[in-house]
């Protein structure tokens, strides 16, 4: 059963928070065509294989925005790279954020806020092996404890 996702939501990319530790997250703009809005006002759009990066002085998206069903002739490209809006000191911020060792940009979710299409990002770090597996453990003993908080209040 597929998990609900927040209004306005197009799309989430959760294998994110499984495979990186994300330690700050940015909203940003996106620029797009007409026909790509219109997609993802369908809530036609994949984070599945999506990734961002600093390219020159711009922070670029590549994701996967299949194309408008009702488009005739002038549709867009589904897998072109999109630019992302951010402010200049953002932009340089980040830029050196990403140069450190391990860290790299996440798209974590694609929403509507209002008539804008925006992207969360997420500056994170690869988690090893041995992190996911913690964080495994970890979510099994939280969900154990609260059946057994649960199970005792009814009591």
């Amino acid at each position: 059963m597929p998990r609900p996702q927040p209004p306005g939501t197009v799309a989430t990319n959760r294998r994110a928070r499984h495979d990186y530790e994300i330690l700050e997250t940015i909203e940003a703009g996106i620029v797009l065509r007409g026909t790509e809005v219109k997609t993802l006002r369908q809530g036609k759009a994949s984070l599945q294989d999506a990734y961002a990066g600093v390219e020159g002085n711009d922070v670029i998206l590549h994701m996967q925005i299949p194309e408008y069903s009702h488009a005739g002739y002038s549709s867009h490209e589904p897998t072109r790279a999109r630019k992302l809006l951010l402010h200049r000191g953002e932009i340089t911020r980040l830029a050196q954020r990403v140069k450190e060792k391990g860290l790299t940009l996440v798209p974590l979710r694609v929403y509507f806020k209002g008539q804008l299409v925006k992207v969360e990002l997420g500056l994170g770090r690869g988690k090893k092996i041995y992190d996911k597996r913690q964080t495994l453990a970890k979510r099994d003993a939280d969900r154990e404890m609260s059946r057994v908080r649960k199970a005792t209040s009814r009591q």
